[in-house]
């Protein structure tokens, strides 16, 4: 950064001259040890200019407070994101977040387990990946603080298969994946129940397992996989459910690739989430609404074509 400062010569041979002298500093420290020589005599009237003490209060009540603000307002935020669509749409807030004096650094994960756990080590200040049913399952099971603050996307769920290509054509003692977290699994099973497939205990509970099932009428041979490993699993299984994320990095599309696919509008939003003790900084607030633009709600929809929905 360069600090321009305008100086009147006392030399005679330089009266009718303006001289611009630039000083090149890392820190207020600097800049205070430069200023202090030359306001100190260094240069002095004998020399070959002089820098007016009037002018250089002046430029020092005007820039440094300029300074230690800008210093201030930036802020550099470390944010975990699963690879795939969530890294996607946040490279593209990156430049909307610089403008709201937002640095960040993007740490992509390939599991559901590690960005709360870096999170909640502190490791990371923000991460977007999760739905409020898997988040308050963290809490529970493992016992983190962890808060939503804003809304992101939804990623429908749904069920793709290699060897069938409609839901009626699923024969009796299929083998049917599922994720093996409680709240992405017991999506599965829900969805499954809206058609009729199976009965669980609480269609409501969304945490429901495989040992909520109290009616399997087809006698499905129900399974739980790592989610990231249901895509490479299709061809071993009848049929998967896969989340949104990990369809599209399969080049699944819900849309026209799912034989099963559930309603957007439910409770499986994604959310920016933080520590609760963060909850209320400062640069909560600009993050949210540099995510929550127009022209991220415009670039998700074209880009991704209903693969992946907005929730702002």
């Amino acid at each position: 950064m360069f600090l321009v400062v305008l100086v009147a010569s006392e030399c005679v041979d330089l009266i009718k001259h303006t001289l611009i002298v630039f000083f090149s500093y890392q820190s207020l420290n600097s800049l205070w040890f430069c200023l202090s020589h030359i306001m100190g005599g260094v240069c002095n009237p004998k020399g070959v200019f002089m820098l007016r003490r009037n002018i250089l209060l002046t430029s020092l009540a005007v820039l440094i407070p300029n300074f230690v603000l800008a210093s201030e307002q930036t802020k550099t935020l470390k944010i975990g994101v699963t690879a795939g669509l969530h890294a996607q749409i946040l490279e593209q807030v990156l430049p909307i977040a610089k403008k709201n004096g937002l640095n960040i650094k993007i740490v992509e994960f390939q599991d559901y387990v590690q960005p709360n756990a870096a999170l909640a080590a502190g490791d990371l200040d923000v991460n977007i990946f999760q739905t409020k049913p898997f988040l308050d399952a963290a809490n529970r099971d493992r016992g983190y603080d962890l808060v939503p603050v804003g809304e992101t996307i939804t990623f429908p769920m749904a069920f793709y298969s290699k060897k069938y290509s409609n839901l009626s054509d699923l024969p009796n003692k299929s083998t049917l994946g599922i994720p093996n977290d409680p709240s992405q699994g017991g999506r599965a099973l829900i969805l499954l129940a809206s058609q009729g497939l199976i009965k669980l205990k609480d269609s409501k509970n969304l945490l429901s397992s495989p040992l909520d099932i109290v009616s399997n009428p087809h006698h499905y041979n129900i399974i739980e996989l790592e989610a990231a490993q249901l895509p490479h699993s299709l061809s071993d299984l009848d049929a998967a459910a896969i989340n949104g994320n990990y369809a599209s990095a399969a080049g699944l599309n819900p849309s026209k690739d799912g034989i099963l696919i559930e309603d957007p509008n439910g409770p499986y939003v994604n959310h920016i989430v933080v520590r609760a003790q963060d909850k209320n900084q400062p640069w909560v607030k600009p993050l949210i609404q540099s995510y929550q633009q127009p022209q991220i709600h415009d670039f998700i929809l074209k880009t991704f074509k209903g693969a992946v929905i907005p929730a702002f």
